[in-house]
């Protein structure tokens, strides 16, 4: 099931899933692991050698503090 996000409604996305310009964060590759080194953005799940992926939740949630902050 599709929320209004474009986000699956449970599971794992990727980061092209996450990010501009098909994700709901609009920031670039850079600023997103930034965020993620900073702790400011959710940290990525290793669910492959070469595949990184994220939860689903932990997006949303990230979406909603955002939404609050404004930031």
């Amino acid at each position: 099931m599709i929320e209004n996000d474009g986000l699956p409604k449970t599971g794992f996305v990727r980061i092209r899933q996450i990010i501009k310009p098909l994700g709901p964060i609009p920031v670039g590759k850079t600023t997103w692991w930034a965020g993620v080194r900073s702790g400011r953005f959710p940290q990525p799940i290793k669910i492959g050698p070469l595949t990184t992926a994220w939860r689903v939740a932990d997006i949303r949630e990230l979406i909603k503090r955002l939404g609050k902050t404004g930031s």
